[in-house]
């Protein structure tokens, strides 16, 4: 009888020690988080796409415009030094750039920016009134603003990553300014 219960003791603890540990994130964990509206937009191919493509990879979603002068390269510049990180990983995941500027951002001139950083990535965009409802069902900020000397004008915005699990689930919140590394260790942690 004694026999019996170590072994059933000793499995137990094996199966205790055996099971999966909590991801640890350096980001912000948003496990949970419900997001309005399923992303659809077109890339910069012509191809209408959805969040349910990329099913089987982990996604990190970033929003910002051509035009930028500093966050949005900067940010797109780290997401290519984190595939370099990721390497044959890299394949596992998709870097998708929603622009918030649909009237400058044509599907040639995403063509142009976007895979310059890394051609897996991926440019999608829409009409003003179908990237405001992908922006809003994201939480994303945006707002013009007009120059007082010439005709250009900024896009003030949200500049933070989603990263979605291989299932399609909002998993990650990074702030802008994340280090490839960090990025790289969270998307490692959803494989």
């Amino acid at each position: 009888m004694r026999k019996w219960l170590f072994l059933s003791l000793f499995l137990m603890l094996t199966a205790c020690n055996a099971a999966p540990k909590a991801a640890h994130f350096i980001g912000t964990d948003i496990t949970g988080a419900e997001f309005g509206k399923p992303l659809t937009l077109t890339d910069h191919t012509g191809k209408l796409r959805a969040m349910s493509d990329f099913k089987g990879k982990v996604v990190i979603m970033f929003f910002g415009y051509t035009h930028c002068p500093d966050v949005c390269p900067t940010t797109m510049s780290d997401l290519r030094q984190t595939m370099k990180l990721l390497g044959k990983d890299a394949d596992q995941v998709q870097v998708l750039f929603i622009t918030v500027d649909p009237e400058r951002d044509t599907q040639e001139v995403l063509a142009q920016f976007v895979p310059s950083f890394d051609k897996r990535f991926i440019g999608l965009r829409g009409s003003l009134q179908e990237v405001s409802e992908n922006m809003g069902s994201y939480k994303i900020f945006a707002s013009k603003v007009v120059s007082s000397t010439s005709s250009n004008y900024t896009i003030d915005h949200s500049a933070g990553l989603y990263v979605f699990d291989k299932k399609g689930t909002a998993r990650i919140y990074m702030s802008y300014g994340q280090k490839p590394a960090d990025i790289a260790h969270d998307v490692k942690q959803l494989f």
